[in-house]
């Protein structure tokens, strides 16, 4: 999504994360800074654990259970933007399984309003606009970002 947007970080929250054992004890301070705008200085530096610590910005992702997949993914990007994601276990390399992440990235940019997405094996997703158009791990990839303002 260009812009995160507590409301549809919420509801991608509700549908897709298991809440009730999310896997990581900052998805709470996470939910508090970027769902309900209300993050303490402890949630904050519990998030910044979270970057990649490369000194580009302070961009990072969440890794969490998922309620019907493999795992979610909540990423805030340096500029700003999320990337929601979902895992898909898929050891065989089936190409049962790539239909499927090209449906659920279908799904997804229409539930969230994203004019964009992408998906391949063992893929981070981007957290940078950079990153997202770095094709090097991409296999699949739908739809455009608007372009950034000058």
């Amino acid at each position: 999504m260009p812009h995160r947007d507590p409301n549809l970080l919420g509801r991608f929250i509700e549908r897709y994360v298991n809440r009730e054992n999310p896997g990581d004890e900052r998805f709470a301070a996470f939910s508090r800074a970027y769902v309900d705008n209300a993050a303490s200085d402890n949630d904050r530096a519990a998030l910044a654990d979270l970057g990649r610590g490369d000194a580009l910005g302070d961009g990072f992702s969440l890794y969490v259970n998922a309620r019907e997949h493999y795992g979610a993914i909540l990423t805030i990007t340096r500029e700003g933007a999320a990337v929601l994601g979902l895992s898909i276990d898929d050891p065989d390399g089936s190409p049962r399984v790539q239909a499927q992440a090209r449906a659920l990235i279908d799904q997804l940019c229409a539930e969230f309003s994203s004019p964009a997405g992408c998906a391949g094996v063992e893929l981070a997703p981007p957290q940078s606009r950079q990153e997202w158009e770095d094709d090097g791990l991409v296999q699949i990839r739908v739809g455009e970002l608007p372009r950034e303002a000058p």
